[in-house]
């Protein structure tokens, strides 16, 4: 499906995504006094990053930062892989995009995971956001030529046991962002590829207790995602924030008998981005400047801060303080029931505030198991009717080599 999009100074992502804002956190608005200003949506460049990837943990809400280790746990926490029970593991996942809008967007996630010896382990990622064709034009409406935007991450990671039951993790991943080719915006900026780079580090715990007279497993993790420097489509001076993200969570597993093992699994997770300010206006309802030309902010923190600055800022910066601090986190809970190793049912909820995107959706999916070979689906069913993401479906293929 062939879909216009306008070349603005600003970046092209938001011409890109222009129906689909409030999934992927596309064009942020600005909130200016008088206006309704509890919706305060955090945007940043390649959301794409932050999207579940593979089936399993899609179907149980999103979550996956204490679950179990698989070949794609350097997306949820990179400290996991060292705890792989398998010598090697290879995962390839596929998603059609936005599958109620377009015919041609599309999500693909190659992974794989190798033991190096009984304490480390090192993996490798490759994901690719295809965003399907386009017919860019200026904005007067004139067509400046068809484009296939698409964003591209390869990354490494490397996994290590501190202890018998704690785990270390570090990945580094290239991004690359081509949203218009080698056509210019208006105003005489040449637009470009958007380049930067990302680092994660996680912590994974894993240990084995008892509830009464059942076996069971408790885990917990950390991981922050996507450090890394500003992205630009044109100019050094329109940078956007890649997003950086905080997950925290805590996966529980009981072991029934030897074949049936149930697994409740919590996540939170929170952008280190700055929050959007309120900006103030004059009374003909114009945004209002100081002698430099710079808008005046009225409530709220600049948000045009360096990386390290804009993350730990993130704590403190929203305009209405601490009660919407805690709005900008989002809360993941899903469940896994497994039998014998070789059949699983999935299912969860991901819940985000209304003034911060609204997106509320159950989860489900299944697993099957059949040697080496495993395959994974997932889908998704928004609360709400007729939602960009409604009949999202997720596929994973997995291959595994065990242990010696």
């Amino acid at each position: 499906m062939k879909r216009k999009g306008i070349i603005r100074p600003i970046g092209l992502l938001f011409g890109v995504f222009m129906t689909t804002s409030a999934l992927v956190m596309a064009q942020n608005s600005i909130v200016v006094s008088g206006q309704d200003r509890q919706r305060r949506v955090i945007t940043t460049a390649v959301p794409f990053l932050n999207f579940a990837p593979d089936s399993r943990h899609s179907a149980m809400g999103d979550v996956g930062v204490a679950t179990t280790p698989d070949a794609n746990s350097a997306h949820w926490n990179s400290g996991k892989l060292a705890f792989l029970e398998d010598q090697t593991a290879f995962s390839l996942s596929y998603s059609p995009w936005l599958g109620r809008l377009v015919n041609d967007m599309s999500l693909s996630y190659l992974t794989g995971a190798f033991r190096i010896d009984e304490n480390s382990a090192f993996g490798f990622d490759l994901r690719y956001f295809n965003m399907g064709d386009i017919q860019l034009t200026d904005g007067l409406g004139n067509e400046l030529g068809q484009f296939n935007p698409r964003d591209i991450a390869i990354g490494g990671t490397y996994s290590r046991k501190l202890s018998a039951n704690l785990g270390l993790g570090v990945s580094a991943r290239f991004i690359y962002s081509n949203l218009s080719g080698n056509i210019s915006s208006v105003g005489g900026s040449d637009a470009r590829a958007g380049i930067s780079v990302g680092t994660d580090v996680g912590l994974y715990y894993s240990k084995d207790i008892f509830t009464g007279s059942k076996e069971g497993t408790w885990s917990w993790g950390v991981n922050i995602s996507n450090i890394g420097p500003k992205i630009t489509y044109n100019s050094a001076d329109d940078l956007d924030y890649i997003p950086t993200n905080l997950r925290i969570g805590t996966a529980y597993g009981i072991y029934f008998n030897e074949l049936n093992k149930l697994t409740f699994a919590l996540d939170f997770n929170k952008l280190l981005v700055p929050s959007p300010p309120v900006y103030a206006t004059n009374p003909d309802g114009t945004l209002s400047t100081d002698e430099d030309g710079n808008l005046i902010i009225e409530q709220g923190k600049d948000p045009n801060r360096p990386l390290i600055s804009g993350m730990f800022g993130s704590f403190t910066d929203a305009p209405d303080g601490f009660s919407e601090e805690m709005q900008e986190i989002t809360v993941s809970f899903g469940a896994e029931y497994l039998y014998n190793e070789k059949f699983a049912l999935r299912t969860g909820y991901f819940f985000e505030n209304p003034t911060k995107g609204g997106r509320r959706y159950f989860t489900m999916g299944v697993g099957f198991n059949v040697k080496r070979l495993g395959f994974d689906f997932s889908y998704l069913v928004p609360q709400v009717q007729n939602h960009p993401l409604a009949e999202t479906l997720r596929f994973s293929l997995r291959y595994a080599i065990p242990s010696n």
